[in-house]
């Protein structure tokens, strides 16, 4: 069965989060998603406030920039989240936008080197190991987590680019890709996720998921347009959809054959009603959805 969430934009003041979490969990819609944009709300504090108002809605963030976190406050909220809410947390770690990056002086001469130390020490931190790493940008000794989860922890990493999609393949537990992903881009990372995988000698799933730029309702495609224009990105083929839920689910269908396993439905940065749209997910387009 194909996963279908929606996402909590950070356009939208942190006060909003508890009625559109709780709105969530109470529609059955299956995941939320957080985002941690500069410089707007930070991804662990609002998952774990959405988590603890909530039962059973997973609560994911895509993504936390690596280079604004040392490997071990990552690991320890990563576990602490993961205790408190078993197999609720979807964390995606990332290169984070380069731009914001240089703003606060963490933008590393290798994104690509950081997130694979990074994503590295991680998993292992969370596997109850004790690390001592001396690397380019992870250093750490003998650090082991008081508190490990009792479970294995699925981490993800966020990408486009063919080598960051290599490199989440390799070493990561899923995907997480960005709303600019057409059907045919989502074929092409889990081509290169897979056969990176395989590499690695890595067995067993890895999840792909993906952002849907959606809208829906009066002004739907105007609003779409809208968007897809300011974030430059007119020229993507078959990128976003607005219409009902037929629309929206036949859209969501052509990302699953493509190779996702899970949409998330993204609203746009002035969708005018939150919690009508999560609930228009949950109850009009899940049901249309396999």
């Amino acid at each position: 069965m194909t996963g279908l969430g929606a996402v909590f934009r950070p356009q939208l003041p942190p006060e909003r989060l508890r009625a559109v979490a709780e709105l969530a969990d109470g529609v059955g819609l299956e995941e939320l998603w957080l985002w941690e944009d500069c410089f707007r709300e930070g991804g662990v504090s609002t998952a774990a406030a959405a988590l603890a108002w909530t039962e059973r809605v997973r609560v994911g963030v895509g993504l936390l920039p690596v280079p604004l976190r040392n490997v071990a406050v990552t690991a320890m909220e990563a576990a602490s989240l993961e205790r408190m809410f078993p197999g609720r947390a979807i964390l995606t770690l990332g290169h984070g936008v380069q731009s914001w990056m240089g703003q606060v002086g963490a933008r590393a001469a290798s994104p690509l080197g950081l997130l694979g130390e990074h994503l590295d020490a991680l998993r292992a931190l969370l596997r109850g190991e004790r690390l001592t790493v001396s690397g380019r940008y992870v250093t750490l000794d003998a650090v082991a987590l008081d508190w490990a989860p009792q479970r294995p922890v699925e981490v993800f990493a966020g990408g486009t680019g063919p080598r960051t999609l290599h490199l989440s393949g390799a070493k990561a537990d899923g995907t997480l890709l960005t709303a600019a992903t057409s059907p045919a881009g989502v074929r092409e990372a889990r081509r290169i996720v897979d056969e990176a995988r395989g590499a690695a000698g890595r067995d067993g799933a890895h999840k792909v998921v993906v952002h849907l730029l959606t809208a829906t309702g009066a002004g739907a495609a105007e609003r779409l347009r809208a968007e897809v224009v300011a974030e430059g990105l007119e020229t993507v083929p078959g990128l976003g959809i607005a219409g009902d839920a037929a629309a929206v689910a036949e859209a969501v269908r052509r990302l699953a054959e493509a190779g996702a396993d899970t949409v998330v439905l993204q609203p746009t940065g002035d969708e005018p009603d939150p919690e009508g749209f999560v609930r228009f997910a949950a109850e009009d387009v899940r049901p249309l959805v396999p």
